[in-house]
């Protein structure tokens, strides 16, 4: 008999390394989506407490062109000017409900001569071209708009826009396009206006508070880490039944196995293969 003596061998201990460097990568794998769980938590939160806010003065919540919090995100603010109409800005490759098509940026002059960014929503990519068949122009004249403050967006590296557009909403290319004092700390997605304009582009809807898988996802890389070690005992165990195959006791337990297994009755597909075997003889 041989025993067990086989499995303290380096193959094994090389197995059992390799077990281990496995369930730790499950861990952390697992670790980073309730970190996702939280991160959405949070951000849906975020959009609990301020969607549906009283709108208060931009000034009041941003005191300087740069001020911006990440918890004030979706605060409503009231912004009262003049849209510049001749410096509309598109921002391509933005999608809505799957469809491609891009987001309407109109600067507005404030009353006080600052200019914040306004986002009043999307329009469709064209039907026989790279741009938007028809864009709703903004009012002429004083305004007051309603707003959702929303974080600018980072610089990327290797994307740039084509005819004048924007491949992300990074407020300091805009302020340097306008030349003029402009908000580069946040800019809004536009609510609602007062007058109205005659037609406005798409609103972007509300933000889903869905908090997805995350934590389901975390369970099963745990399993897998744990299963890792259940199949490296598997193997040991096969092993062990080789190497002992004439010992009479693991003879004996291999006999009750077969035993067992003709005794349980046979699933549907068992008999299925069965037949199809008998029929290719």
């Amino acid at each position: 008999m041989n025993g067990w003596r086989f499995a303290i061998s380096r193959r094994w201990f090389g197995y059992l390394a390799l077990a281990i460097v496995f369930a730790t990568v499950c861990v952390g794998l697992s670790k980073w989506q309730v970190d996702r769980t939280q991160e959405t938590a949070a951000a849906n939160d975020l959009v609990d407490r301020n969607y549906d806010g009283a709108p208060r003065q931009v000034a009041d919540v941003l005191p300087t062109l740069t001020s911006f919090r990440a918890s004030q995100q979706w605060v409503k603010v009231t912004l009262s000017g003049t849209y510049l109409l001749d410096e509309q800005v598109l921002v391509r490759n933005r999608p809505l409900n799957g469809q491609p098509g891009f987001e309407v940026l109109d600067p507005l002059l404030l009353d006080d001569g600052t200019v914040f960014v306004v986002d009043r929503g999307y329009v469709p990519v064209g039907n026989k071209q790279d741009a938007p068949d028809s864009i709703p122009e903004p009012r002429s004249g004083p305004v007051t708009v309603i707003v959702h403050l929303q974080a600018g967006e980072p610089n990327l590296a290797g994307r740039s826009g084509a005819n004048g557009q924007l491949a992300t909403i990074h407020l300091p290319d805009i302020a340097q396009l306008l030349a003029k004092p402009t908000y580069t700390g946040a800019y809004g997605l536009m609510v609602s206006e007062t007058p109205a304009a005659a037609a406005r582009p798409a609103a972007m809807p509300k933000p889903t508070l869905d908090e997805g898988l995350h934590i389901s996802y975390a369970i099963q890389w745990v399993l897998f880490g744990i299963m890792a070690f259940l199949g490296l005992g598997y193997a040991i165990r096969q092993e062990y039944r080789m190497r002992n195959a004439d010992d009479p006791d693991e003879q004996e337990r291999a006999h009750e196995r077969t035993r067992r297994k003709a005794e349980r009755p046979r699933s549907d597909n068992e008999v299925e293969d069965e037949i199809l075997e008998g029929s290719h003889r």
